[in-house]
């Protein structure tokens, strides 16, 4: 299956900035794809966006979710010297950040700048190599002519606006995708690829299914509401790479468990089998700092099946790479466990 769609929504995704609560500009980025690809696509109060997929068979709503949101910051306050200090939005070390570009979305405009530690220049603190990378050590610099306060907030910069981290996106001539969020800009790119599938093939899934594209997985509450209906729930979010782990760059990650517990033994155990029918490269693995929309979505009390796969991705929340072998791999595998028999 030919990874140039995938590789290619993809990138498109990951330059639009969406950090979580601010993802409008990425939904509506799904939104145009999908209805150039002649499906409608409907849009939650809570932004949201979800496709829903004939089934050439009737039976219980079929579930598929992928959260465009992304790692990011809001303004917590603004420094007597001009500089601004960050509140993070989701999960990350601010290890991963110290010495990135950024993009502050204030009310009047846009400005860049660069998230340093307080302590940046070796030649002027002697701990500028041993300070700690935490909130109160990192600040934004912006790129603005401001020397207090007041300069900044003149620029109508306050607290509650919304910053993005630069993606810095490279494709490299050996096959890997190198990015900041491919949590989970590529499980979401892999979704419009079934439904390109679905178009270009002429092809419905087995059963009624809903693609579901969430903007709150982040912090945590994503998928709290699920579409009406739904029995089977299957997560497409990242498969983290590491120490004691299976999962690599070129296979498909099939989560077993993470922080919230075990997924559904039925589900799990389906999309083994198919990744095993099928030839798909695959590994199985428990991941203990790790949730998902569909953990929100058993949390919020919904009675589902739920399940997670996802394109091995090293360097999770931080600087973030796959191959494009891994995206094919769980393209294939969705589109699989689209086609089987209801589970359980």
């Amino acid at each position: 299956m030919d990874a140039k769609y995938i590789v290619d929504i993809l990138v498109r995704l990951l330059e639009t900035p969406s950090p979580t609560g601010m993802a409008e500009a990425a939904v509506d980025l799904v939104a145009d794809e999908a209805s150039r690809l002649g499906f409608a696509f409907e849009r939650t109060p809570k932004g949201a966006g979800i496709v829903r997929l004939e089934g050439r068979e009737k039976g219980d709503l079929r579930t598929v979710s992928g959260h465009v949101d992304t790692l990011g910051a809001m303004v917590r306050s603004i420094n007597k010297s001009g500089t601004i200090r960050l509140t993070p939005l989701g999960g990350y070390s601010f290890h991963s950040i110290d010495g990135e570009y950024c993009t502050l979305h204030s009310r009047p405009g846009d400005f860049r700048g660069t998230i340093l530690s307080t302590h940046a220049s070796v030649h002027v603190f002697e701990d500028a190599r041993t300070q700690v990378r935490e909130e109160k050590n990192i600040e934004i610099r912006l790129d603005a002519e401001v020397k207090e306060k007041k300069d900044v907030e003149d620029l109508g910069v306050r607290p509650g606006d919304y910053v993005s981290f630069d993606p810095r996106v490279e494709i490299t001539r050996t096959g890997f995708v190198k990015s900041r969020h491919l949590d989970d800009k590529a499980g979401v790119a892999i979704m419009l690829a079934a439904l390109e599938h679905y178009r270009s093939a002429g092809l419905k899934p087995l059963l009624p299914s809903a693609l579901y594209v969430t903007t709150y997985e982040e912090v945590g509450h994503g998928a709290a509401p699920v579409p009406p209906g739904t029995r089977e729930f299957l997560s497409i979010d990242m498969g983290a790479v590491g120490e004691d782990l299976s999962t690599d760059e070129y296979r498909v990650s099939i989560c077993a468990k993470d922080s919230g517990g075990p997924y559904d033994r039925r589900m799990t155990s389906r999309l083994v089998d198919l990744a095993e029918k099928h030839e798909i490269p695959h590994a199985v693995d428990i991941y203990p700092f790790y949730g998902s929309d569909a953990g929100a979505a058993r949390r919020a009390g919904h009675e589902i099946l739920a399940g997670l796969i996802g394109p091995g991705v090293h360097a999770s929340h931080s600087m973030e790479r796959t191959h494009t072998k891994a995206l094919e791999a769980t393209l294939s595998l969705l589109l699989a466990y689209l086609d089987s028999p209801p589970v359980g």
